[in-house]
């Protein structure tokens, strides 16, 4: 029951996700259309602003707030009374609604020395760096928004609703989609027509998430208790704090090459936002729709004292992640140029954007497998109420990231940024599963040898099958729209089917990604 419980809430979170992929690609497509990449100032203008407040999302509402407010929430919601959960979620809100409107008031209006600071190379043009202040001020208060989101989606989380919070990022990219095909040609700079997208998309995700918060009797009542401290709400912020760099560390990678890629010439920050949005397709769909479903279980059974359970997910979670993962990042390997080819070569987007893109996904898809299992081993901190480990380890990856970028950049541009983040990412992993072995909290359970080999057997036997297929990239640039479509679909389904009966022909059975049963001697 618990393996099927848990499939369940990751099959539904994960064909959320998917939804909200498959419209970011089409997003995507209809940006690459209107701005391009590497043609003019303003699709670098428009990534990098809407890069920031993006940034800012992930530490502040799906990174490290999300990963200390669940586990909080989660011991309120076991050891608490209904009404003592209810008025800490109302604290928390006020609280964080504070913060979070001074905070954007001070982003849209420092924006032109945060564009100094995380852009410098944009002052060398000046249009480029007032476009970009500009739409900066427009976009900033997503943040806002969408850090009330997250906590949202933690308290929905927590009560195994995952349907609804991984719905709402389908919004973002439904009000980019309008934006950029019946506002932005109706603006005297088209660009701009998208920021105010963003803007917007900020308050439709938010007004989407009330109604579910209602029918669980959990719909905030913002308080702010002047005279007191509340103690959930300090306990949230203690645990935030670290994990702002532990859990957010990728991102934090991805901004400082952001920063790099502003001296290279114009559209190195497009094509490593157009490379890194494909990268984060398998990230997104499987390993944070994994991450978001483990983390409440594990802070469950931490807060049960259930330590063997603990264990056994985290086992449970790492199988999935190298079965899923590995395929995955051999196919975008071998698919790089045709998949960029078959949904960005068109309008503005150019036979060389293809071609320096495809360049910076193969390096970010050498980095996949690290970036899933730092979603699922960082959890196995924070469920513990541990952000402080996953601080100091992400602090040695970003000082790789930065130490690579800058011995990679000059001699391999763009592409050397991104293989910068994929080793910062694989450090990052490495580092916290030692760690979590050395401290006795993941113990494996047997049969790993054998079950990475025969999974990098069957992704190698897909990888050489698919890449003897896709053919050259030049077919893929002279052929049309609909050949394209049509033999990427054939292709991507042919790896799919390929890597099941080569998991099944060196010996890999369905019952090796159950969760085991722990000993019942733990369990309440």
């Amino acid at each position: 029951m618990a393996t099927r419980k848990l499939l369940k809430s990751t099959a539904v979170t994960g064909g959320m996700t998917f939804i909200s992929r498959i419209t970011g690609l089409i997003r995507d497509m209809v940006f690459a259309g209107l701005i391009g990449a590497g043609g003019g100032v303003a699709a670098d203008a428009f990534y990098v602003a809407f890069r920031i407040p993006n940034f800012l999302r992930r530490i502040f509402g799906e990174g490290a707030f999300s990963q200390a407010f669940v586990p909080v929430f989660t011991d309120y919601k076991t050891k608490r009374s209904a009404e003592e959960t209810r008025a800490f979620v109302d604290q928390m809100t006020g609280v964080l609604g504070v913060i979070l409107f001074i905070v954007t008031l001070v982003g849209v209006l420092a924006a032109p020395v945060l564009i100094w600071v995380l852009a410098p190379g944009f002052l060398q043009d000046a249009d480029k760096y007032d476009l970009t202040v500009k739409m900066l001020r427009i976009t900033f208060p997503y943040i806002f928004f969408i850090s009330l989101v997250s906590l949202a989606a933690g308290v929905l989380n927590s009560y195994g609703r995952f349907g609804a919070a991984a719905f709402t990022p389908v919004l973002l990219n439904l009000s980019l989609i309008a934006a950029a095909l019946w506002l932005a040609p109706r603006m005297a700079n088209p660009v701009v027509g998208l920021a105010w997208g963003v803007f917007v998309a900020g308050v439709l995700q938010l007004a989407f998430q009330l109604p579910f918060l209602r029918a669980l009797r959990m719909l905030p009542r913002p308080r702010l208790a002047l005279r007191a401290r509340h103690d959930g709400v300090r306990r949230v912020f203690t645990l935030m704090l670290p994990a702002v760099f532990g859990v957010s560390i990728a991102q934090i990678n991805l901004l400082v090459n952001t920063l790099l890629a502003s001296f290279l010439v114009t559209g190195s920050v497009s094509w490593l936002y157009y490379s890194d949005r494909l990268m984060e397709f398998p990230l997104g769909v499987f390993g944070i729709a994994l991450a978001t479903v483990i983390l409440p279980q594990l802070a469950r059974s931490h807060s049960q004292a259930s330590h063997s359970e603990f264990s056994h997910l985290l086992d449970w979670g790492l199988r999935w992640v190298f079965i899923i993962s590995l395929p995955a990042s051999v196919a975008l390997v071998v698919l790089a140029a045709p998949l960029l080819t078959t949904l960005f070569h068109h309008g503005a987007f150019t036979e060389r954007d293809v071609v320096m893109s495809a360049q910076a996904l193969m390096a970010f898809a050498i980095g996949l497998l690290g970036f899933v299992l730092v979603k699922i081993l960082a959890p196995g901190f924070y469920a513990r109420h541990d952000t402080k480990t996953p601080m100091r380890i992400g602090v040695v990856s970003m000082g790789v990231n930065i130490a690579l970028s800058l011995l990679l950049v000059w001699p391999f541009a763009h592409v050397g940024l991104a293989i910068a983040v994929s080793m910062a990412a694989i450090v990052n992993a490495a580092l916290l599963f030692h760690r979590l072995r050395r401290d006795g909290v993941y113990q494996p359970l047997p049969g790993w040898g054998k079950f990475l080999t025969r999974t990098a057997v069957a992704s190698a036997i897909m990888g050489g099958v698919v890449f003897w297929g896709a053919g050259e990239v030049s077919a893929w640039i002279t052929a049309g729209t609909s050949e394209r479509i049509w033999q990427l679909s054939l292709w991507v389904i042919a790896g799919i089917v390929i890597y099941v009966l080569a998991l099944l022909a060196v010996g890999i059975r369905p019952r090796e990604l159950l969760l085991r049963p722990t000993d019942g001697s733990e369990n309440p």
